[in-house]
């Protein structure tokens, strides 16, 4: 058994995939833990496939499409080690001490979780790596812009806010609900106790139900900002030009609110708040994918 696995799920990005690979295994060569680099391709038509089989990654190969949890679940079967880190394909890693944040994890028995400042190209944080669970509340803010507008008064943060947790500092280690599946450490006896990602999700929402039935069991979830990394982002997903392969992501996204939704909030409140739900997300659906 080694101290770290890192899984790669890999669709179509065959360019980003080489450098996120190549700056991960110099990143690990530094470190003192043993680790392994498992890349689940998931029917890559793009030459990735052919280019992985060149580098130092152990390869899994998919004979289809099955979504990101699928890929992962795949990859943790696989994998040897104690922790596991779920990593994106467009994520760049330059300096991570992963001894550091393994130490911290060994030191730290009630988090089952941690990711570090994940940052896109423009500059700030990625939202997504610093979440709050998506209550109807938060994702009314969010959907309406109160968040965006609101959500910058400092006394009405936490209210309206509250879906990206803009009143804790950024600059500060803290509590989350749930960081991005772009960068997501945590255990492998947490992973196997929950089941690892639910394979309903096919891309989109699946972090957030991981965060939220470890959660349910107890543990904590762990923002540390002392490291950084570059998160591309959509390089498969929402900015992929062809307008069918977008109109089904799209489909995706809103399909993995409802999945979210009815698994976790729906039982919690009536049959009329439920459909009213439904409809819009529906509603937003449709919008978009005009």
């Amino acid at each position: 058994m080694v101290d770290l696995s890192v899984i790669v799920p890999s669709y179509n990005t065959k360019d980003i995939t080489k450098q996120c690979i190549e700056a991960l295994h110099q990143a690990l060569s530094l470190q003192k833990i043993t680790s392994e680099i498992i890349v689940v391709d998931n029917a890559s038509t793009d030459g990735s496939r052919e280019m992985l089989k060149r580098l130092p990654v152990k390869l899994i190969e998919l004979p289809e499409n099955k979504g990101y949890g699928v890929a992962n679940n795949v990859g943790v079967k696989f994998a040897q080690g104690r922790y596991i880190l779920f990593l994106n394909s467009d994520v760049m890693i330059k300096l991570v001490n992963f001894d550091d944040l393994i130490h911290y994890l060994h030191e730290h028995l009630e988090v089952a979780v941690l990711t570090v400042e994940v940052n896109l190209p423009s500059g700030g944080i990625d939202p997504a790596s610093h979440r709050g669970f998506p209550t109807i509340w938060r994702t009314f803010c969010y959907f309406s812009k109160l968040e965006q507008y609101l959500g910058k008064i400092p006394l009405l943060r936490r209210s309206f806010g509250g879906y990206h947790l803009l009143h804790l500092d950024l600059n500060s280690e803290h509590e989350i609900d749930s960081p991005t599946g772009a960068f997501y450490l945590t255990r492998r006896e947490v992973i196997e106790k929950v089941g690892g990602f639910d394979e309903q999700f096919f891309m989109y929402g699946e972090d957030l139900d991981l965060s939220y039935r470890i959660k349910k069991l107890g543990y904590k979830i762990m923002y540390i900002p002392r490291y950084r990394v570059l998160h591309l982002k959509h390089q498969s997903g929402l900015k992929n030009g062809h307008n069918q392969i977008r109109s089904q992501i799209t489909k995706h996204f809103y399909q993995s609110m409802k999945i979210f939704y009815t698994k976790h909030y729906a039982q919690k409140n009536p049959a009329p708040v439920n459909s009213l739900v439904n409809f819009f997300i529906d509603l937003k659906l449709k919008l978009n994918r005009k």
